[in-house]
């Protein structure tokens, strides 16, 4: 069988600059400083330059030496770690970048969903954007036309397809977008995280295309942080760790390497860097923390142990209605509960937020918290999805008699009466 995918080597460097941080300053000694500076440019000259510190840089190593051969019909799950490389190296597929090092092949027409809305125009409507976002796919315009009833069936957004997209919800954005990419036949399939963000519903009907994809013969490639996503559709999985390939083998073997690798030990994460925060151009994450609120567990999180999930952050947007979510799913993605903070007005600056979670709620196990902010309503501002992993032990002495595994992700402590009853 002939390879639809070949990567030989291909490593991927970003230059990192780190401007020297400076003291806060009023609006005054801003302006201040600024006539001075103009006055010392003006006494050495149109040419003289001045140096407002040492910037130091650094090379970043996203990929290093990455080498993979993927079968035609093959489907493939990548998991590893926030910041393995894996955005990194299907946009090196997708070819929106090039490789520093390396080479990579391929065979066959490509279709990419790697963000919300990639290749739409936000003045324009839905139906200008399924002709528009199909020509940057590669679709000619009578096969758009031919498709366009099922485009339109599939991403169910008949009532708002003379709507300009800068109107939808980031749920519309991915239906229209998964839609058209879908239906672009190609013979390679490539998806990041992005499915995350429609409903369940919608999720299961995107799985199923990308299932029948795989069964007509052609090669998906999926970044999913839900495992059992990877174990349900893919035969064959590819674990990163710090831009290199730590596994790859069967999607089973590939998740258990990934839980054996500690990545559900992650409790606490800081970026003291401006430059290095998870975030955009709405908000920047500067810390996430997962505080316990009893002292006397010996470090371990159990099933009695109440916790508070902690997120600090940097607004850059100004909304009446703001709200700082987190959600809760299983090693294996299944998704345990979401809480939102109340609807709030948010100003730009930093801020701290804090959800408690009680105890004797979870069962033991590996949990991951994502961390989400959402403006104006339903619009999702930034996610950080596997903000925090922790692992939750059991308490034998709650066991009693009972020696099997208690079922389920929760086991909430109820309140429980027994009480004889006379014979009627």
């Amino acid at each position: 069988m002939s390879a639809a995918i070949t990567v030989e080597g291909v490593s991927k460097s970003y230059l990192l600059h780190h401007a020297p941080r400076e003291p806060y300053r009023t609006l005054r000694d801003t302006l201040a400083n600024g006539t001075k500076s103009f006055l010392r440019r003006a006494r050495l000259g149109l040419g003289g330059r001045l140096s407002g510190g040492a910037q130091t840089s650094e090379v970043f190593w996203a990929l290093r030496e990455v080498s993979l051969r993927v079968e035609q019909g093959d489907r493939i799950g990548i998991i590893g770690r926030n910041g393995a490389g894996k955005s990194t190296l299907l946009k090196i597929l997708s070819r929106i970048t090039d490789p520093t090092a390396g080479e990579v092949r391929l065979r066959g027409r490509i279709a990419s969903l790697l963000e919300i809305g990639t290749g739409f125009h936000p003045e324009l409507t839905g139906r200008e954007n399924i002709f528009l976002n199909g020509a940057v796919l590669g679709m000619r315009r009578a096969e758009i036309a031919r498709r366009f009833d099922e485009i339109v069936a599939f991403a169910e957004v008949e009532r708002f397809l003379d709507t300009p997209v800068k109107r939808y919800s980031s749920g519309m954005y991915v239906r229209l977008a998964f839609a058209v990419a879908a239906h672009l036949d190609p013979e390679i399939l490539i998806v990041d995280e992005v499915l995350a963000v429609g409903d369940a519903q919608f999720q299961k009907k995107c799985l199923g295309k990308m299932e029948s994809a795989g069964r007509e013969g052609r090669t998906v490639l999926l970044v999913s942080h839900n495992l059992q996503t990877i174990l349900t559709l893919c035969g064959r999985g590819v674990l990163l760790d710090q831009g290199r390939v730590a596994f790859l083998g069967s999607a089973e073997a590939a998740v258990t390497a990934y839980r054996e690798m500690g990545a559900y030990d992650r409790t606490e994460r800081e970026w003291h860097a401006p430059e290095t925060r998870p975030g955009n151009e709405f908000v920047r994450i500067s810390a996430v923390r997962l505080r316990t609120a009893i002292p006397d567990d010996a470090g371990q999180i159990t099933v009695r142990t109440p916790f508070e999930v902690e997120v600090k952050f940097e607004s850059f947007f100004v909304a009446e209605t703001s709200y700082v979510a987190i959600r809760l799913r299983t090693a294996m993605g299944e998704i345990i509960f979401g809480s939102a903070s109340r609807p709030a007005p948010m100003g730009r600056g930093h801020h701290i937020a804090c959800c408690r979670v009680p105890g004797d709620l979870l069962n033991n196990g590996a949990y991951v918290i994502d961390v989400a902010f959402a403006r104006e309503g339903a619009h999702v501002a930034f996610r950080l999805d596997e903000a925090l992993a922790f692992e939750v032990h059991d308490v034998e002495r709650l066991h009693g008699a009972w020696l099997g595994p208690i079922p389920g992700a929760v086991r909430p402590r109820l309140d429980w009466n027994i009480a004889r009853m006379e014979a009627a």
